[in-house]
């Protein structure tokens, strides 16, 4: 094991060092693809479907379209500078320490909580085929499965996404085909009959406003726009290609692609399932199994409602796909996140060591500790770490949120001359970050008002006592962490902890890569070469 970066720790160059560029072609694309695919709509879409009826593609499309701008923003910034440190070096280089400290923190801790909730749902889909299997020994399996792919390379990490890809997005497209010829041909599922129709013959029409007779739950015009603090959540990781472009052997070239295609998969996988969904059976069938009580895949029940119960098994199936999946993604992207937090002395040192194959296997055995103690903890005590999960909302907003203003930050210096203009650029700025930002704080009070609403016992408002005790509690927290290491930063950069620009150009004492300043260079010199032409 080595510790390639001791020597270079103040140079952002440094986060680098070590790594392998070994992500190829084809695992970018099933990287982009796959990553966002996952439980939020397996499983998550059932009782948002239930709750808000036909509407619901609505909210999906709506998030889908700032989902896309999120990725078009990190496009931009990614062909400004390829790294593994990815948000928190963008960070680092834009807003300084400070701000990377909150920002790679903030990542680890929503993948910290969601590959523990991921780890228990793994446990539970196995009891779906061995009711009495040992649920701590099912989440000792499953994770020990990702912590081997990730530890062998970058590589393995990316064969691994690559199929479960396939998977998910295989699974997806057999429905689509299913669903369609369903619809089209207008053929009965149980004892109704799919077709377009449905989207404005369900009960409520296609926004429900109102109660009926035959719902289980009464609606509210609103529910479409307030579940939209909902939707969101299924497309967390969809930025995962930030993390990865460190490792792709050619960023330049793939990030653009993945991210031009992020629109239509999206258009197609969610929009095109939800509103298949919404056109094949009443909505209000949507949400838990009548039987266990548990919330069952509205893909589930589509097919069982056909008669085709064995597509249960497959279903399940492609759950603990989905699941292992973001268990991977959760400890690639956290080992990368830590190591570039170790580089400023804002994580511990033992986070820079990396293995010969590139590979910075301390961060990432610091995660799966936390995964396996906290997965256990909640096979006891489910209902404690329900709040402690609703933190992982305010997490992505966060990071979601740093991706808009860092492309802000990056334009601003680009308009000012001090770098050069990147080739992938985010369209209608500033307004499509100012959008999006504006959007995360909408879904950021939707969030505490839909909590409000989940419980009239005040202490089961979950989502609410997350937004109004736990974001204080969090930045608490956080204050007291850089309290704590701003002494070691601080020695560690010279004294110098604001950004490595300024308006005029790089900060001085500043360790930029130099590609980084050689653009830099071209930008001043362009600047130059106009202002010798209008004078």
């Amino acid at each position: 094991m080595t510790d390639t970066a001791e020597a270079a720790s103040g140079s952002l160059d440094a986060e680098q060092v070590g790594y392998e560029q070994s992500l190829g072609k084809r695992q970018v694309q099933m990287i982009a693809i796959g990553g966002a695919i996952g439980t939020g709509l397996f499983l998550g879409s059932a009782t948002r479907l239930h709750s808000v009826g036909p509407a619901l593609v609505v909210s999906y499309a709506i998030t889908g379209i700032i989902a896309y701008l999120l990725m078009r923003a990190l496009g931009e910034l990614v062909l400004h500078r390829a790294t593994s440190g990815a948000f928190v070096s963008y960070m680092r280089e834009f807003f300084g320490e400070r701000w990377a400290f909150i920002t790679g923190w903030m990542y680890w801790l929503n993948w910290a909580l969601t590959g523990i909730a991921e780890l228990s749902a793994v446990a539970l889909y196995v009891q779906h085929w061995w009711p009495s299997f040992p649920k701590p020994v099912s989440v000792l399996i499953g994770l020990a499965v990702v912590l081997v792919v990730n530890l062998l390379s970058a590589a393995a990490f990316g064969e691994f996404e690559f199929w479960a890809a396939i998977a998910k997005v295989g699974a997806i497209v057999v429905f689509l085909v299913v669903g369609l010829v369903m619809v089209i041909g207008q053929f009965k599922i149980g004892d109704h009959r799919a077709g377009i129709s449905n989207l404005w013959s369900n009960a409520g029409g296609f926004w429900p406003s109102h109660g009926g007779p035959d719902l289980t739950s009464s609606y509210n015009w609103y529910g479409p726009l307030l579940v939209l603090s909902g939707v969101v959540f299924a497309y967390a990781a969809i930025e995962l290609v930030g993390v990865a472009a460190g490792e792709m052997k050619d960023a330049a070239t793939e990030v653009p692609k993945a991210v031009n295609a992020v629109i239509f998969r999206i258009g197609v996988f969610y929009c095109g399932s939800i509103l298949l969904l919404a056109c094949m059976l009443p909505t209000s069938v949507y949400g838990t199994n009548p039987k266990t009580g548990d919330t069952e895949s509205p893909f589930v029940t589509v097919f069982g409602k056909m008669g085709m119960n064995w597509m249960g098994d497959v279903i399940q199936i492609v759950l603990i796909i989905a699941a292992m999946s973001s268990l991977n993604s959760g400890l690639y992207s956290t080992g990368r996140v830590l190591r570039s937090l170790g580089m400023s002395k804002e994580a511990p040192k033992f986070t820079l060591k990396m293995s010969k194959s590139g590979v910075p296997w301390a961060g990432i055995m610091m995660t799966a500790v936390v995964y396996v103690f906290g997965a256990v903890l909640n096979l006891f005590d489910a209902s404690a770490f329900e709040t402690a999960l609703g933190a992982t909302s305010i997490c992505i907003l966060f990071t979601w949120g740093t991706i808009f203003a860092c492309q802000l930050q990056l334009r601003h210096l680009v308009n000012k001359g001090v770098i050069e203009r990147s080739p992938f650029q985010m369209p209608g700025h500033p307004w499509t970050s100012i959008i999006g930002l504006a959007f995360l704080g909408y879904v950021l009070i939707a969030l505490a008002i839909s909590g409000w609403q989940e419980s009239t016992q005040f202490w089961k408002k979950t989502d609410f006592l997350v937004v109004v005790f736990g974001l204080p509690v969090i930045v608490v927290l956080l204050a007291i962490g850089w309290t704590a290491v701003r002494k070691a930063v601080s020695a560690d950069r010279g004294g110098q902890l604001g950004p490595y620009w300024t308006e005029e150009g790089p900060a001085p004492g500043m360790d930029l890569p130099k590609s980084v300043l050689a653009s830099a260079e071209r930008a001043a010199g362009t600047e130059g070469r106009a202002e010798e032409e209008e004078s």
